[in-house]
């Protein structure tokens, strides 16, 4: 675990009175009468403690190897929006950060923030030399909270897994430090654009003309203040808007797949939150990769197990697929893969009983989303059944399948994911 330094321990003692503060409200609350279902009370508790515990919900609600369901879905609704610091905040950190004043750099700075979470904000301006650009300004003190609150979550951990040995196989600890190597690396904006550099370059090699990511302008940017290229687009589910630059909105997006299933082999990384406002269809038509602060990485050997699986899916193959979730699983005994495969059949039964008739009145595109969300938690859980706990890794690559599964219901409705030619996720 990253450990504060003197300066942050006092702010950082600070921050620990202000945690038990809000926890003894809480408590305080729950005694008066105030008693909403744990998952929602959670929920509140962790909006209410601020930057470090909202990313922690986040986290939740994308982990379902990790979380009950019930935990998962209340997730959801832990929004990373926060409101934007003073404008004069973000001059004096620019200035602070760039070393030099703030008009030999840029010509103009746009007062009004762009975009805020609670770790950063993002402003457009134009640079001396005229190119269009974002600046994602790194809020104040926003790291020392991270490392307290997730140094303080760390020991509460490890005394809990004293406690209850029994849950030190779920490895609450080690869930705590893979948060926090996920958080602090999204804290460090030179990764950042050492990501961005990176997927240029995987473009570049794959002689992939079709898909961009921003220039990063190095020249002004640091840990705290990254400088990129502006693009002008639109969301890549704004499917009426997307029409007015391209003939052909199936095509663009089977070319976002593309990229982002070939990004899994050959490029050191895959971008792990493709939601609609991270991929952009540009106005000359070309798709465009936004926010490389969260990024997953996944050994080969996962990832031939991850396509083998996917390939059993599609073949029926039940054997197969209880195969694969053994390779991608950890274990610490023997798991009788016939048992799983007979558990599977059954779920893959359960669902042909399910199946909606799309054609019926009332049924709607992201009915079929939380469906295909519920199954793979139930094959998930039938895993851990079977004494079998999942990466994380697996569970970020199920979620950007299922932002891909909803973009293929706005754009491409007809299309069949796992028969398409044109698909290249098991090449």
């Amino acid at each position: 675990m990253a450990r504060l330094t003197v300066t942050q321990g006092v702010k950082g003692a600070l921050r620990i009175g202000q945690t038990m503060a809000v926890l003894g409200r809480t408590g305080l609350g729950w005694l008066r009468g105030h008693r909403p279902p744990a998952p929602c009370l959670l929920r509140e508790t962790f909006e209410s403690l601020g930057a470090t515990y909202i990313k922690l919900g986040q986290f939740i609600a994308s982990s379902p190897t990790f979380f009950p369901k019930e935990y998962v879905d209340e997730f959801q609704g832990c929004l990373d929006r926060t409101p934007s610091i003073p404008f004069s905040d973000v001059r004096t950190i620019l200035r602070e950060e760039l070393g030099r004043p703030l008009e030999e750099v840029y010509r103009e700075i746009e007062p009004v923030a762009l975009a805020s979470a609670s770790i950063a904000q993002v402003h457009a301006a134009t640079l001396v030399t005229g190119e269009e650009v974002v600046i994602k300004v790194q809020k104040p003190g926003v790291e020392t909270v991270l490392l307290t609150d997730l140094n303080f979550l760390y020991v509460s951990s490890r005394v809990v897994e004293i406690l209850a040995p029994r849950l030190s196989w779920t490895s609450l600890s080690g869930i705590v430090e893979e948060i926090q190597q996920t958080m602090l690396e999204e804290c460090d904006f030179i990764q950042e654009a050492r990501n961005l550099d990176s997927f240029r370059h995987f473009l570049h090699t794959t002689h992939n003309e079709d898909v961009v990511v921003p220039k990063v302008y190095h020249q002004c940017s640091t840990r705290r203040v990254l400088t990129m290229e502006r693009f002008h687009g639109v969301p890549l589910t704004d499917l009426e808007t997307i029409r007015r630059v391209t003939s052909d909105p199936e095509r663009t997006l089977i070319t976002a797949m593309n990229t982002w299933f070939a990004s899994l082999t050959q490029c050191e990384f895959f971008h792990a939150d493709v939601h609609a406002g991270n991929l952009m269809v540009l106005d000359d038509g070309r798709i465009g990769f936004i926010d490389f602060g969260i990024v997953g990485r996944i050994r080969p050997q996962t990832w031939q197990a991850v396509s083998d699986f996917i390939a059993s899916v599609m073949a029926g193959n039940f054997d197969g697929m209880a195969d694969a979730m053994v390779r991608i699983g950890i274990t610490r005994e023997s798991v009788d893969v016939s048992a799983l495969s007979g558990d599977l059949r059954q779920l893959y039964r359960n669902m042909d009983r399910m199946v909606p008739d799309e054609s019926a009145a009332g049924w709607h595109a992201n009915e079929a989303d939380d469906e295909v969300n519920n199954i793979l938690m139930e094959v998930v859980r039938i895993g851990e059944d079977h004494g079998l706990h999942f990466p994380r890794e697996f569970a970020l690559l199920l979620k950007q399948f299922l932002y891909f599964d909803r973009y293929v219901h706005i754009l491409a409705p007809e299309m069949d994911v796992f028969m398409d030619d044109r698909l290249t996720m098991l090449h």
